[in-house]
């Protein structure tokens, strides 16, 4: 029996033996329990949340109750938290992991948040312009990616703040 014809016949076999729970949309009572971490703060621990909205890797996507289990590369960008009153909270990341687990369970590690509110539109502007200029700059590869970078999340916050 060929290795492939054997994982199919044993995974045929398993999906048999332990029927999966049928997946339907999240209910309004369903709430999800949000940890966001930075290495060296915890901003909500198992915090009952409605909807938590990330900058993937992949793309924007919001998380609801009942999620399907996933792991989630972050890019630079906001973080959402709709909580239970309806209030909306934005934090500004820099690059980590989501992780959605079973049973309405999401932990986002990142290396660093900020409240989005704490930015200033103006010294975003100002500091992406030298990133620009660095970068455009005749100075070392090294100073000219690493301006590039800075340059990239800059754009990110200042399109965030626009909003």
């Amino acid at each position: 029996m060929s290795a492939l014809r054997l994982l199919t016949t044993a995974a045929r076999r398993a999906s048999m033996a332990a029927p999966m729970g049928r997946r339907g949309y999240a209910e309004v009572a369903d709430k999800l329990k949000l940890s966001l971490v930075l290495p060296h703060q915890s901003i909500f621990t198992s915090t009952e949340v409605v909807q938590v909205n990330i900058a993937a890797e992949a793309g924007d996507m919001g998380i609801l109750a009942n999620h399907v289990p996933s792991i989630e590369a972050l890019r630079p960008g906001v973080v959402e938290v709709i909580e239970t009153t309806g209030a909306s909270k934005k934090w500004f990341t820099s690059s980590g992991f989501a992780t959605v687990h079973p049973n309405n369970k999401l932990t986002i590690n990142v290396v660093e948040a900020a409240p989005l509110e704490d930015f200033s539109l103006e010294a975003v502007r100002t500091n992406l312009a030298e990133a620009l200029k660095v970068a455009a700059g005749s100075g070392s590869e090294a100073d000219k990616m690493e301006a590039r970078i800075e340059a990239d999340v800059y754009e990110t916050l200042q399109h965030a703040l626009a909003k």
